[in-house]
């Protein structure tokens, strides 16, 4: 059936260029249905038990979504006439933002004060028309001694402020919601500039954030794609020098990601910050396939076969290996659907479809056009020794030395292993050339992290909030909070209550403390919200009934590991000291410590999976368990280099890096299978001993395997330049993967190849093993 399969492609190539044109160009109209969502949230699956809990406060209480406008005056002095009336302008001009409900900076903040037996409630800053120089220090003692805004709103020093917007978004198109934000913002910034030309304005917060996560990914398909395509017809076009093969390959790669993009635009899939790197995995996977056919076509013309001939010849060689490798691709791909995180699944998804159209093209459409474009090969004498049997002679000549060498260069760097945390710095997705990673470090630097912690404090009963008891225990807690050393900010319900009975007491200093009598605390929050502007209401910190209270924890921009231990941390405190009230804790920050930790050891289960069951495959695709289970070596031991390696220099694992075991498990297989193929084909039916076995390998793919590396490494190399860190990390990874795949199968693999065969005794022949016995050409072998 094979045989009549290539008889037909290359009786009909014109039928079956068009008619795979067709199909193809009929599925890829699909694409236009493609959305970009750059929402965090994206990151979580709906059961995810951290975005449960944070959607869940979001309902009780006011969103938390914002924008952060990081003033700093170039003179390092917010507090100046000037800078405070760009400051209330400012303040006046966030209003306009789409969708914003929300505006807190330090002239509006509502400073409360005793007037003889009355409280006043009004702005911080009311006019800064006739500020004397002692009006000004009292604002500014005021301000970085109200421990609402200290370290939130204005820096202790008074050089930095912060205006933040709040944003409740409908949901209905966050894709056009949150650009529509950010446009706003940024036209605002602008503006402030323009009309302050001696400050400097910082956008942070998380819609900024959101933001980034779009345009980091639309850079990187305006860029990274074309890029990448650039190598391949470099590549392709120098090493094989075949300028046919170049546009067949290329018209195979388009194909490919056309209509994996197409389907995936009929099945509703989205496009995310990891999946939109879809397509350049796909053009550097796609591209191995056309590789091996057209090397084994050259291969064959060399020998002095028709074009016709050797296209059938080089199918029929290839059919097997090429689907095996593009089926342990995509089950590689596949296992990361264990990972907790959607868009790592869509990606694994995308790229697994896009491997298998890419076989079926590669085997199609690919000799097709081989077959009606002109391409001549020169007939090979047998007068030159080719690169690759000198390559397969070093490598037997030195067998002896290089496999215990291999052995300890393995060990050697897989030890560093175990010195990779697993952890992450959700600031650190993007490198320092996306403003909103500028933006961020400088907030950090200045004033405070945007690493957020909220808790409720439930009491389960209508105004429990009022308890004498409940508020010292929300006192406790945050003083205990303010002593931890990643803590910037708390913003806490309790801190208005002392300061209100403060003022209830004619600023007496003795006075400020909280409340002892449940009556007077709602007597002193009904006045306070009563006195308070449409906008600035309490209902950020309280619920509808008065049963629960929600603290919010500013901290530095800290990694997984020590969200996750600060969050553990003020669990164990409330089952200490908060017995008989519920602790819920989330954020967006939690929720990020999370997922990167739970992919982890959700990827672990998948990558073990997936190894099981291609080495299941490749038992019964090469006939042989022995074989199947010595390929369990060359495929295991890239990664764990790989990750000693990057143990050794960088020591974290994080979100992205979670997918790259089982990712590069499927793609490090088509070395092996390739090789391990040609191998058991001259042992098999060439009836050749392990050393001209190894010859035959080398001569037949060794070539193929290092263009194909070549153009994957590149390929992901592109990706490690990504602006989007877990793109650029997962690429980096990758490409060194891949590389140190080749470097195992050609330097490691032969020699232990030998060694088993002739300890086993397998074999028909008894040759002489010296190295000018085993000096066999491609000529010979054939």
């Amino acid at each position: 059936m094979g045989s009549r399969f290539f008889d037909f492609i290359n009786k009909h190539p014109i039928w079956v260029i068009v008619t795979s044109l067709l199909f193809a160009f009929l599925v890829a109209s699909g694409a236009q249905n493609l959305v970009f969502k750059g929402d965090y949230r994206v990151f979580f699956g709906d059961e995810n038990p951290e975005l449960i809990a944070f959607e869940s406060m979001q309902n009780v209480y006011s969103k938390t979504d914002n924008v952060a406008f990081v003033v700093a005056p170039k003179d390092g002095n917010v507090f100046s006439p000037e800078h405070l009336e760009s400051l209330k302008v400012l303040t006046k001009a966030s209003w306009q933002i789409p969708y914003s409900t929300r505006v807190d900076s330090v002239t509006n903040f509502q400073h409360t004060y005793a007037e003889e037996d009355d409280m006043t409630v009004e702005k911080l800053v009311l006019s800064t028309g006739n500020l004397s120089d002692a009006d000004l220090a009292k604002i500014k003692q005021v301000a970085v001694n109200e421990p609402l805004l200290v370290n939130k709103t204005v820096s202790p020093s008074g050089h930095v402020s912060v205006v933040n917007v709040t944003v409740q978004l409908p949901g209905i198109d966050v894709g056009l919601e949150v650009p529509e934000v950010a446009k706003s913002a940024r036209e605002i910034k602008e503006i402030y500039l323009a009309q302050n030309p001696d400050a400097e304005v910082y956008l942070s917060g998380m819609v900024m954030m959101n933001t980034s996560f779009t345009e980091s990914a639309l850079e990187d398909s305006a860029t990274l794609v074309p890029l990448m395509f650039l190598i391949v017809v470099v590549v392709i076009g120098v090493l094989l020098r075949t300028i046919a093969g170049t546009f067949a390959t290329v018209v195979i790669i388009i194909m490919s990601i056309a209509t994996t993009m197409g389907v995936a635009g009929w099945t509703g899939f989205y496009l995310t910050g990891p999946s939109s790197s879809a397509p350049t995995m796909i053009l550097t996977l796609a591209v191995a396939d056309c590789i091996h056919v057209l090397t084994s076509m050259f291969y064959e013309m060399r020998q002095g076969a028709s074009k016709e001939d050797a296209i059938k010849r080089s199918l029929k060689v290839n059919l097997q290996p090429i689907f095996l490798t593009s089926v342990t691709t995509a089950i590689g791909f596949l296992s990361m659907n264990f990972s907790d995180s959607p868009p790592f699944r869509d990606l694994g998804n995308l790229v697994a479809l896009g491997v298998m159209l890419a076989f079926v093209f590669s085997v199609t459409v690919f000799p097709a056009m081989l077959r009606v474009l002109p391409i001549r090969v020169k007939v090979d004498d047998g007068s030159k020794v080719s690169n690759m049997s000198k390559l397969s002679d070093f490598v037997v000549s030195k067998r002896r030395v290089l496999l215990p060498t291999m052995a300890l260069a393995i060990l050697s760097t897989s030890i560093f292993l175990p010195q990779n945390e697993l952890d992450d710095d959700f600031v650190k997705y993007f490198d320092e050339t996306v403003d909103f990673r500028n933006a961020a470090d400088f907030m950090q630097d200045n004033i405070s992290g945007m690493a957020l912690i909220e808790v409720s404090v439930e009491t389960g009963e209508s105004s429990g909030i009022n308890n004498p008891k409940y508020l010292q225990t929300v006192a406790d807690f945050t003083d205990w909070l303010r002593q931890q050393p990643e803590v910037d900010h708390v913003n806490t319900i309790t801190d208005t209550l002392m300061r209100l009975n403060k003022n209830m007491h004619g600023d007496d200093a003795a006075w400020y403390k909280l409340p002892d009598d449940q009556a007077l605390s709602a007597q002193y929050l009904l006045l306070y919200e009563m006195s308070l502007p449409y906008g600035l209401d309490l209902n950020n910190q309280l619920n509808v009934d008065k049963s629960a209270s929600k603290i919010s924890v500013t901290l530095k921009n800290i990694t997984s590991n020590e969200m996750l231990y600060l969050e553990d941390s003020i669990n164990k405190w409330f089952a200490n000291n908060g017995r008989g009230y519920n602790a819920v804790v989330a954020s967006p920050s939690v929720m990020f410590a999370h997922i990167g930790q739970r992919s982890i050891y959700s990827m672990l289960i998948g990558t073990t999976l997936a190894l099981l069951l291609i080495s299941l495959l490749l038992g019964i695709a090469l006939k042989s368990w022995r074989y199947g289970l010595i390929s369990l070596i060359p495929n295991l031991v890239p990664a764990a280099v790989g990750f000693g390696i990057w143990g050794l220099f960088y020591g974290y694992v994080g979100l992205g890096l979670s997918v790259v075991v089982g990712m590069t498990l499927g793609i490090v297989v088509d070395d092996t299978v390739h090789f391990l193929s040609k191998y058991l084909r001259a042992r098999r039916e060439k009836d050749l001993d392990a050393i001209d076995a190894v010859h035959y390998a080398f001569d037949n793919v060794g070539r193929a395997l290092i263009v194909t590396t070549f153009v994957l490494a590149a390929g992901f190399a592109v990706l490690a330049q990504s602006s989007f860190a877990l793109n650029a990390d997962m690429g980096l990874l990758t490409a060194m993967t891949i590389v140190i795949a080749l470097v195992v199968d050609f330097f490691f693999l032969p020699p232990l190849l030998i060694w088993l065969d002739k300890k086993s005794g397998s074999g028909q022949h008894a040759k002489n093993d010296s190295v000018g016995d085993a000096q066999v050409t491609l000529t010979q072998v054939k």
